[in-house]
């Protein structure tokens, strides 16, 4: 039996998406960041109700530093990683270093081709009775653009947009790869839009453009116009249109034995 997981994400067009974002975020005046503000205010309120202190955290996908610098400030051995970079890490493989007992991911695995694997070496990566929390868009988020996209081209539909986990297959996931006490739950993020371009630019602000693997057709600039006044048709009375991200969030630990 073939246990390769599909090639869903491409792991070029990934990592250029991130490198794009991390470079808008340097160069934007006021760059969004509202997705991974949210998440990080969010660990914090996990952390503090657990009450789970560490001495030794692993932080990916954090380009703020917020969660190390304002929310770990009593955890004296931080690492931090990401798919890029200098401390660029793969998630799909078994990390080179273990031994946490605190790993935070931020984003990212939302396009990881082998996320069964992914968890899995997360797990492993802890020290027994170590936590791990992963956050990331999930099923329902992005419902006005996906309409839109849709509209745009209907005679050609296309796979435009990244197939997104929900909270059953995540659960799923989480007893699969053998997570302790494994958690799984969503929040939605509401975010009003005067544009369809204002959304667009956010999304890439936000490192949220396409990495799959299949190529398709870019929009053309009629289709392009048209998912603008689909997107528009769904207003509200004040001219906005209130787009969801649903934030998926999965926590876990590794046993005490260590398994």
């Amino acid at each position: 039996m073939n246990s390769t997981p599909p090639l869903i994400f491409s792991e070029a067009r990934r990592a250029a998406v991130r490198s794009r974002m991390l470079a808008l975020q340097t160069r934007e005046a006021d760059p969004a960041r509202f997705i991974l503000d949210d998440m990080v205010d969010d660990i914090a309120e996990r952390l503090a109700f657990v009450r789970h202190e560490s001495a030794k955290a692993l932080v990916v996908g954090d380009y703020t530093d917020r969660l190390a610098s304002q929310v770990l400030t009593a955890t004296p051995d931080i690492h931090q990683a990401d798919i890029v970079g200098d401390h660029a890490i793969d998630l799909a493989r078994p990390f080179p270093r273990s031994g946490f007992d605190f790993i935070a991911v931020l984003g990212l695995l939302d396009t990881v081709n082998d996320l069964p694997g992914a968890l899995i070496h997360l797990r492993q990566a802890l020290a027994p009775g170590g936590l791990v929390i992963a956050m990331f868009p999930g099923a329902g988020s992005l419902p006005r653009l996906r309409q839109a996209i849709y509209a745009a081209e209907p005679d050609r539909p296309a796979a435009r947009m990244h197939p997104l986990v929900d909270t059953r297959a995540g659960a799923e996931l989480l007893q699969r790869a053998g997570w302790k006490d494994p958690v799984v739950d969503s929040h939605n993020l509401k975010v009003r839009y005067r544009s369809l371009d204002r959304l667009v630019a956010d999304l890439r602000q936000q490192g949220l453009g396409r990495s799959l693997a299949s190529a398709v057709p870019p929009l053309t600039r009629t289709g392009y116009e048209r998912a603008r006044q689909v997107f528009m048709q769904q207003a509200d009375e004040d001219g906005r249109v209130t787009e969801t991200f649903a934030i998926l969030t999965l926590s876990g630990r590794r046993s005490l034995a260590g398994t």
